[in-house]
């Protein structure tokens, strides 16, 4: 069975945090792909990473992310830019089941600044066992969007 793939981003504020996250996926067998910030600067920009990382997870249709900046909210416009992309920031539990069964999210953004690892923990771990849920009004919610895309 393959592996299922993971894009990590995140600039100076989240850098952090995403070293954490990496370790925690590789440990639950996870394919990660970081995609940067790969050393810490503090002249990096957050827009860099998230075009990156939601460019590839466009491209793979099968694989998700997660962009972590200061706030999570630069990282989540940025994502959102890209065809495709259902970034979401999230900072608790219900809210990362929600996005993934009613929204079917593909890029979680994370708070550098305000969230502790053990959090992001269960947030990510709850955001990626999470499945969409393929009720009718979310698909028919979800084709607006494709459509509006287009």
């Amino acid at each position: 069975m393959k592996k299922q793939v993971i894009y990590l981003g995140a600039d100076h504020a989240g850098f952090k945090l995403k070293e954490q996250i990496k370790r925690y996926l590789l440990g639950l067998n996870f394919e990660v792909n970081d995609l940067g910030a790969y050393k810490f600067n503090k002249n990096d920009d957050y827009p860099d990473f998230g075009f990156k990382v939601a460019k590839a997870v466009s491209k793979d249709k099968n694989s998700m992310s997660i962009l972590i900046c200061g706030s999570s909210f630069g990282v989540c416009i940025v994502a959102n830019k890209v065809k495709g992309i259902r970034a979401v920031s999230i900072d608790n539990i219900r809210d990362a089941k929600l996005s993934r069964q009613h929204n079917d999210a593909n890029v979680l953004c994370l708070s550098g600044w305000n969230l502790k690892f053990n959090m992001a923990k269960r947030i990510i771990l709850v955001w990626l066992k999470t499945k969409f849920s393929n009720d009718l009004r979310h698909k028919r919610r979800l084709a607006k969007i494709k459509n509006y895309e287009r």
